[in-house]
């Protein structure tokens, strides 16, 4: 009984000191008997203030670390140049479970051993957390109070995704890896699983992922290495992954492949797959790709949320929004977004299928292959081996009475020539086309043998687009430029004072990018009567261009400048994106 009242005495003073920190009195804001189960049974106060109250989390941890007499700090770096002695005097599975970042190592002399460590933790209230890593480390220890995203952030940079498990990848690593298979379970990441060490490590790989918005994974073996990367915003960042990781390259892919559906034993020619993922109760549909390479094979997975398609998505100015609606009022015609791979053109096809979807409108679409799945719409999956083309498929959609078609990309001249019949026959088609701009559409379509007069007759509109890096509104700042930079690149100088930057090096919210999320730059290109009559009469680019302009066209990087001066996007990433006109 008195060990009892011990323990409740140390969780009352606890919660004392707590609420005293964060300047509120939990007993009258917080279910106490609760909380106190959650503590006996081990669970993390600091974790439970963290997460469930609003707070200045530096403002917290600055007062807590005051009333303990601990050491604060903001920025806790790790002393990589000794990164051997830290990793080796604390095991990565005793460090990342205990949440204990091992900073600097005072070593003995004459010895490789230290004889203090400075570790970086963000509960001091956890012993039991404290006496193991003591324990693990054989030395006294320094501790050191920091953020909570701090700790966490360095020990998956400095262990790298999957460095709690790795000493278990080798030690349980008695498989051939020609041989390789693991039971075979429902893909449904979960941080609690406790299936093999190489799943579990995959797992964390695809966890990860997600957590940093990633839509791609690349997993790519080199001679001493196997390079794990996220494309996050359109940019490839290289992810740390343990030391090593090279000997288990044979069975990570397996791994990805079993999971996939694809043959593990074929390591010569590629393969596609596609894995169903479930995380939190949502569904994650992921499309792999395999390219055998000189050093191993390669791997790539394209994450595909179930995404809600809608006009606002794409983040339209009001004046470009009204002539898209206007256009897709039309019964038919053809609607071509044009633009390199990656620019997004998908995406604003499938909202303006979205826009338009409804119970008295067919609409089916052609695809290569079919990522995004649209309610209510038919969906045909392009494959060649069977001679289901995008024209032959198209030359059959047709005879099914739709209202609007959705061709994933017109890539020859038969596919073309169905379009436009398909549009001059009272249907409305979308589709896309690779150019850079959305005037030289026409000029890609003249190429391709299609007739000008067809043309004139069955285009409504080009739509040319950019994808380019949102600016994170967290740690932003005004940009400075110069005038001849911003006479170089046509920014209007009035409008200098409104540019903003991205903050070297960023904060926690954006990854320390500066930027967070992506948006786009569009130009939209009419066929109205006058270009009709140009198109016809064979008008080069440029004067289709000059007609353009006096019916109030807006090309990309214009368009681009009206995001720099909203404050959404930077100077920079409109002139990489778009070409000078």
């Amino acid at each position: 009984m008195a060990g009892t009242a011990s323990i409740d005495t140390g969780f009352e003073r606890i919660l004392d000191l707590i609420g005293e920190a964060a300047g509120l009195d939990l007993r009258l804001s917080v279910d106490v008997e609760a909380l106190r189960e959650q503590f006996l049974s081990g669970g993390s106060l600091i974790d439970w203030i963290l997460d469930k109250v609003e707070l200045s989390e530096r403002d917290f941890g600055v007062r807590l670390a005051s009333m303990l007499h601990l050491q604060w700090e903001e920025e806790p770096l790790v002393d990589t140049a000794n990164a051997d002695v830290l990793k080796a005097v604390c095991p990565p599975q005793v460090a990342i479970k205990h949440r204990a970042l091992l900073l600097r190592a005072e070593l003995a002399e004459g010895s490789l051993r230290p004889a203090m460590l400075e570790v970086a933790h963000y509960d001091p209230f956890s012993s039991i957390d404290r006496q193991l890593v003591r324990r693990a480390a054989g030395c006294p220890i320094k501790w050191i109070l920091a953020p909570r995203r701090k700790v966490l952030g360095g020990l998956q940079k400095f262990y790298g995704v999957g460095g709690d498990i790795f000493d278990d990848l080798l030690a349980n690593r008695d498989w051939d890896s020609d041989e390789f298979s693991f039971k075979e379970t429902v893909n449904v990441i979960d941080d609690e699983d406790e299936e093999a060490s190489v799943v579990k490590f995959v797992n964390q790989i695809l966890n990860e992922a997600l957590k940093q918005r990633a839509t791609d994974i690349h997993i790519e073996p080199m001679r001493n290495d196997l390079r794990v990367r996220y494309r996050i915003d359109g940019v490839l960042r290289r992810i740390p992954v343990p030391d090593n990781i090279v000997a288990l390259q044979s069975s990570v892919i397996a791994r990805v492949k079993l999971m996939a559906g694809l043959d593990i034993a074929e390591k010569r020619k590629p393969q596609d797959g596609r894995i169903a993922l479930q995380v939190g109760g949502q569904p994650i549909d992921t499309r792999v790709a395999t390219i055998p390479a000189i050093e191993g094979e390669s791997i790539s997975l394209r994450l595909l949320g179930q995404e809600k398609f809608t006009i606002d998505r794409l983040d339209m100015f009001p004046d470009l929004r009204h002539q898209v609606d206007e256009i897709l009022a039309r019964p038919n015609g053809i609607v071509l977004v044009t633009g390199p791979t990656g620019c997004g053109k998908s995406t604003s096809l499938f909202c303006f299928l979205s826009a338009l979807n409804s119970e008295d409108t067919k609409i089916v679409t052609i695809e290569d292959p079919v990522e995004n799945r649209l309610e209510g719409a038919v969906q045909i999956a392009v494959k060649p081996e069977i001679n289901l083309t995008f024209a032959t498929g198209l030359r059959s959609v047709l005879r099914g009475d739709p209202n609007v078609i959705m061709v994933g990309e017109i890539r020859d001249l038969e596919t073309a020539e169905i379009a436009v019949q398909a549009a001059l026959t009272g249907h409305l088609v979308f589709s896309t086309l690779h150019t850079n701009d959305s005037v030289g559409g026409i000029t890609r379509l003249v190429d391709m043998g299609v007739e000008p007069f067809l043309i004139a007759a069955s285009v409504r509109a080009f739509i040319a687009q950019r994808l380019v890096r949102r600016l994170c509104l967290e740690c932003r700042v005004h940009g400075e430029y110069s005038e001849e930079f911003l006479r170089s690149v046509n920014f209007p100088l009035d409008q200098a004072h409104r540019a903003f930057s991205a903050r070297p090096g960023g904060c926690d919210s954006c990854g320390h990018t500066g930027y967070r999320g992506r948006t786009a730059v569009y130009e939209l290109f009419r066929v109205t009567d006058k270009v009709q009559e140009l198109i016809v009469s064979g008008a080069s680019k440029q004067d289709l261009m000059r007609q353009g302009m006096i019916e109030g066209f807006t090309n990309m990087r214009d368009y681009g400048w009206r995001k720099v001066i909203e404050g959404h996007t930077t100077i920079e990433e409109v002139v990489s994106s778009t070409e000078l006109t």
